[in-house]
């Protein structure tokens, strides 16, 4: 079985990267700027929000954190979100997830400009992504599908299973899918007989948040399963929802917890943030000579 590692992609990727900041600085006199706004004391978010602020310095984008306790007014954060907004120095905003039970999701993801929301949660982004048009695009799902094109894995006329139905990963990444000409099987974790349509797969998206939900029996011989879960299991270790020792055997190829989805989903991220930095100034550059 192959093993989808995330990091040689990213390595791969980086260099172009690193010269769009390179141009952008050149052309804006600045680096491109990410703002991240933290509320509470999450463990886990705390070490999300770490990781993105030494990749985003590493890649040379400015990174700055605004941090709010858990009893934190929601009114509050959204009046420092919405000057985020207006502030022409800030280019991608993101709002750390999970937020305390006081805010609102459905709230929340309609705070940030679409034209700044590099997580790319807005409702509008999602339809643009649904429709196919042009736009920011949710950062696992990029990953992913970055993660197969590095390692030659064909999409386009091929049977594709997501199960998972979040607005973060399982949505747009069928989009995404349909979007690449796969025709795709939507999963989830209630779904009936889960066997019966994951066995169908050439490619197998697992993104359900529930550990070691995918087994052998779930995994036609062959098949290419991409695991987005990550767990703290009861052995300390980390794992995902798929049961990869029973599979090993059996995929093409598989991507690991640790070390498979997780590195491209931050390095997508820094992407976003390049890519709405550059489309501001493009829009800023052309109304100048528009004006001039």
């Amino acid at each position: 079985m192959l093993i989808l590692a995330g990091k040689p992609v990213v390595e791969s990727l980086a260099p172009a990267l690193e010269q769009q900041i390179s141009a952008f600085k050149k052309a804006s006199g600045r680096s491109p700027r990410l703002d991240v706004v933290l509320v509470g004391d999450d463990p886990a978010s705390q070490i999300y929000v770490r990781n993105k602020h030494r990749e985003a310095t590493r890649l040379g984008i400015s990174s700055q954190v605004h941090s709010f306790p858990s009893s934190a007014d929601r009114l509050d954060v959204r009046a420092l979100v919405e000057r985020l907004n207006r502030d022409d120095g800030v280019d991608g905003i993101l709002i750390q997830r999970p937020l305390p039970r006081s805010f609102s999701l459905s709230e929340v993801s309609q705070w940030v400009l679409p034209s700044k929301d590099v997580d790319a949660f807005h409702p509008e982004l999602l339809g643009r992504l649904a429709l196919g048009f042009p736009g920011l695009a949710p950062c696992t799902p990029q990953g992913i599908l970055a993660l197969l094109a590095h390692y030659k894995v064909e999409v386009a006329g091929k049977v594709a299973c997501v199960v998972g139905r979040s607005p973060i990963v399982g949505k747009p990444l069928s989009y995404m899918l349909l979007n690449a000409n796969a025709s795709v099987i939507q999963c989830h974790s209630r779904t009936g007989k889960l066997e019966s349509l994951t066995s169908q797969a050439d490619l197998l998206f697992v993104a359900a948040g529930v550990p070691r939900l995918i087994g052998r029996q779930h995994v036609r011989p062959g098949a290419v399963v991409i695991d987005v879960g990550i767990h703290r299991m009861p052995d300390g270790g980390l794992g995902g929802d798929v049961r990869m020792d029973e599979i090993s055997d059996l995929a093409s190829a598989a991507s690991p917890v640790p070390g498979g989805v997780g590195p491209l989903t931050i390095f997508m991220l820094m992407r976003n943030v390049v890519a709405a930095a550059q489309a501001r100034l493009d829009t800023a550059t052309g109304a100048s000579v528009r004006h001039s």
